[in-house]
């Protein structure tokens, strides 16, 4: 027991508790002679003093003791609490609450004892009251919620221990994730339940979506729903339409959801007419008109309406006004359900930017955030350069994908600059894979690899990988600095070993051992430059004794020393899954600075994408156009080898096996390459009748192309003929593309329609990974 007097002390204000024990009745009259405090273990008698609102020498007053007990209460620090005169003494009988001596999380394997420390407030030295233990239980169960566990358990027990101390346990019990078993649509006329279960994000429980996550309900997710539908029905005409409502129902055993999206769609709006005009001094209205990609006639498109909108203010930038607007002005006609839209150029404010304050940045340098913002201090600020940053900064894959990036502006002591805020919040950039597949040239594989792009948070992305398969091996390790010098170089290196077996493809076994040395430069966001510098050596090997003189006598190793150069124009809409645009790369190589391979090669490559979707109602139809050229001149005397020349067949021509068109010998019918080749491949790209989740498309296609160039040769004596005809050869047949986790298959059909007796058929193929 400890007994203390009061001084005199400043009280703050504290918030009473809500329920009470009662205080002993105060006697009427007489003067407090001390204050006694009981039963005190770690606080301090003059701390609990503190709290009372007596003091020795004040009459007894029943109500300011039910204030002190009230206040005593509402510190947490007590379990009970009295006030009791006893003659003319004021007697404080306390018990603390315990003090928390460890806190421990037992049955939970979803989330881990470290991210559950974090969001509790009960920790090691905090004082324990039932109210925190039921916060903290309420704060896990959300934690697990955000997970797609709603029905999750958590049970606090406590342990008791010497010196008024416990031990909290926190019993958990993950239950199954709660998908959702059911997407509902009210109000849809126009697109039926199955085409708008696609347009959304949110998934429907399915045994083929064991690697994702779009079958668990997330109340985010559901609000990014919206945003689809919304986006969806303004790109096909219906300027009206309504989210009214987006529900998840939890069924009663609490395993699943049942989603509903209440809308409205209303009707669909025609394009009136189009105009733009300008209030900006010296910058034509005609001129932009251009750079609208809707007319008269057309159904209204949100999507084609915020293209204009980029497009009129980058030109209007790029032509010095800096502070011009664009306002997309959409004036409905409900009677008619026509529009007439109107994209007014105005003068905007004239705001600087003062500062890029770049934060939450723990690993990445600053230096890789700033090079992606597209303003900088003294520039005029602009909304359309503040958004694209923002996709910068998202594209390069280091921060989180939902709200891991956000610039804001925040006003500065002067009012035409603001400083532009970077907010950032970092994920996990490495990355490990291992996949396995069958490829008709490779026969069954496997690969795997190791990956970081965003090397100690410096940018540059470091790679190491293996491909194991029965007709050949492939080891690469890259390391690429896409800021080279803190300057606009893309700078790299690559060390590589490849060995292609012997197979039904080719008589002869061939390794390339080496490397090469990358540095690359961004002219603009649409045109770059690479040049490479490769050593290597290559080894024909293994070859069949059933081989031809032609084949033979190019046995043994060769030095590759090459220097080569390729200019890049890409004005694809994506880079990865392109539905529009085209793309030129025009690509020049010189073997000769030592090693024994002496050429020159030239080529070109191109592709052109149209989007079919105003036409069939979905983006999966896409018209694609493929081109190849090229061709490799011997230097010097230099006669060109089986490692140097093109091939024809396989990925290159469907139909045909690999290196099955074009020049054979005449004597066994191998396949000897060419130096000139040129090929064009015409690929329609559809939706098949599955769920776009599983990642299966359909695709036909006709591939037409040639190969030539190789002249006979003499050895020992005997001059050994070729076919070598240059007329085309063409092939068409259908096949159906599977994204899968581990890469994408192609699985084809091709019928060749023109081909020669020494060329080699192939109908039925399969190809793993991306075709470029």
């Amino acid at each position: 027991m400890t007994t203390a007097c009061l001084a005199p002390v400043f009280l703050a204000p504290v918030a009473p508790a809500a329920t009470l024990p009662h205080s002993a009745a105060a006697a009427t009259g007489g003067r407090i002679a001390a204050i006694e405090v009981r039963g005190n273990q770690r606080i301090d008698a003059s701390t609990i003093l503190s709290y009372i609102l007596l003091r020795p020498g004040d009459r007894f007053s029943q109500r300011r003791m039910d204030l002190s007990l009230k206040t005593l209460y509402a510190t947490g620090l007590f379990h009970t609490v009295s006030l009791t005169r006893q003659g003319n003494d004021l007697v404080v009988d306390v018990q603390e609450n315990p003090v928390v001596n460890q806190v421990f999380f037992r049955g939970n394997s979803v989330l881990t004892d470290a991210n559950l420390k974090k969001v509790v407030s009960l920790k090691p030295g905090s004082v324990f009251t039932p109210a925190a233990a039921a916060a903290d239980t309420r704060t896990i169960l959300d934690q697990y919620a955000k997970q797609g566990h709603y029905s999750a358990t958590v049970t606090p027990e406590i342990v008791k221990l010497p010196e008024n101390r416990v031990n909290v346990v926190f019993r958990c019990h993950d239950g199954p994730e709660t998908l959702i078993s059911r997407i509902d649509f009210i109000g849809n006329r126009h697109y039926g339940q199955t085409r708008l279960r696609e347009v959304i994000s949110s998934r429907e429980n399915a045994w083929f979506r064991f690697l994702s996550s779009s079958d668990e309900y997330n109340p985010e997710r559901v609000k990014y729903d919206e945003a689809l539908l919304s986006r969806f029905y303004f790109h096909h005409g219906y300027a009206d339409f309504k989210v009214k409502s987006a529900t998840a129902q939890l069924a009663p055993d609490r395993k699943s959801f049942f989603l509903t999206f209440v809308v409205d769609e209303g009707p669909r709006y025609h394009i009136a007419s189009v105009k733009v005009e300008s209030s900006v001094t010296n910058l034509s209205a005609k001129s932009l008109r251009a750079l609208v990609p809707i007319e008269k006639g057309d159904i209204f498109d949100g999507d084609a309406i915020q293209t204009a909108v980029k497009n009129i203010s980058k030109a209007a930038q790029n032509r010095g006004f800096a502070f011009a607007q664009v306002v997309p002005d959409v004036h409905e006609n409900h009677a008619n359900h026509t529009i007439d839209l109107t994209f007014r150029v105005v003068e905007g404010p004239k705001v600087y930017v003062n500062d890029v304050v770049i934060r939450g940045n723990t690993l990445t340098e600053d230096q890789v955030i700033r090079r992606q913002v597209e303003l900088a201090p003294g520039d005029a600020y602009n909304q359309d350069a503040v958004d694209q940053s923002k996709q910068n900064l998202e594209n390069l894959g280091y921060f989180k994908k939902q709200d891991g990036v956000k610039i804001a502006t925040s006003p500065t002591s002067t009012p035409d600059r603001v400083n532009l805020d970077v907010d950032v919040a970092e994920q996990a950039t490495g990355q490990f894979s291992l996949g396995g597949g069958y490829s008709t040239d490779l026969g069954a594989l496997a690969n795997i690899g190791l990956s970081q792009n965003n090397f100690l948070g410096t940018g540059i992305s470091a790679s190491i990988s293996a491909l194991l398969a029965q007709k050949g091996t492939q080891f690469n390790l890259g390391v690429t600095n896409p800021y080279f010098l803190g300057r606009n170089l893309i700078a790299g290196f690559d060390l590589f070993r490849t060995d292609t077996y012997n197979s039904t493809a080719y008589v002869f076994s061939e390794r390339s051992i080496g490397g090469d040395l990358r540095l690359g430069f961004r002219y603009n966001d649409h045109v770059s430059q690479a040049f490479t510098y490769t050593l290597s050596t290559r080894d024909i090997y293994n070859i069949a004794s059933s081989a031809s003189l032609y084949i033979l006598s190019e046995e043994g190793k060769t030095t590759l020393s090459q220097l080569g150069t390729t200019l890049t124009f890409d004005y694809r809409n994506n880079r990865i899954d392109p539905s529009s645009g085209e793309i030129l790369a025009l690509s020049g190589d010189f073997a000769g600075l030592g090693g024994t391979a002496k050429y020159i090669r030239l080529e070109a490559r191109g592709a052109y994408y149209i989007p079919l979707e105003r036409y069939f109602g979905d983006k999966a139809w896409v018209l694609e156009f493929d081109g190849h050229v090229g061709k490799i001149f011997g230097i010097e005397g230099y006669r060109t080898t089986l490692a140097d020349r093109f091939f024809l067949g396989g990925d290159s021509m469907l139909g045909f096996q690999t290196g099955g068109a074009g020049p054979h010998d005449t004597q066994y019918g191998d396949s000897i390459g060419g130096n000139f080749i040129w090929t064009q491949d015409t690929v329609l790209h559809f939706p098949l009748p599955v769920s776009p989740d599983l990642g299966v498309s359909g695709f036909a296609f006709t591939d037409i192309g040639s190969l030539t160039g190789v002249s006979p040769i003499t050895v020992n004596g005997q001059t050994l003929g070729v076919y070598d005809n240059a007329a085309p050869r063409i092939s068409a047949g259908v096949g159906v593309a599977w994204n899968t986790p581990f890469g994408l298959i192609d699985l084809s059909y091709a019928q060749p329609i023109k081909k020669y007796k020494y060329d080699q058929v192939e109908q039925f193929r399969v190809s793993f990974g991306t075709r470029f």
